[in-house]
């Protein structure tokens, strides 16, 4: 059965979102694969460190994420 899983930077997503994001992903899956594997449709989520998630060679922090959020809006 799938598993997803899914990593983010630690202090980026409250605990809503995180579920939100797990409701989609799994609504995605169940959109490829069928209804009745929702019950065995597993999505993980891992939370790096701050600083242990680098682009472009440089560290990334979750203050680095929020401002990218609210540049966008």
């Amino acid at each position: 059965m799938p598993l997803v899983n899914v990593q983010i930077i630690e202090n980026v997503f409250t605990s809503e979102l995180k579920q939100e994001i797990i409701q989609k992903i799994t609504d995605t899956m169940i959109s490829i694969e069928g209804e009745s594997l929702r019950e065995v449709t597993w999505v993980k989520i891992d939370e790096v460190k701050e600083g242990n998630w680098g682009i472009g060679g440089h560290p990334l922090t979750a203050a680095d994420v929020h401002r990218m959020q609210m540049a966008e809006a």
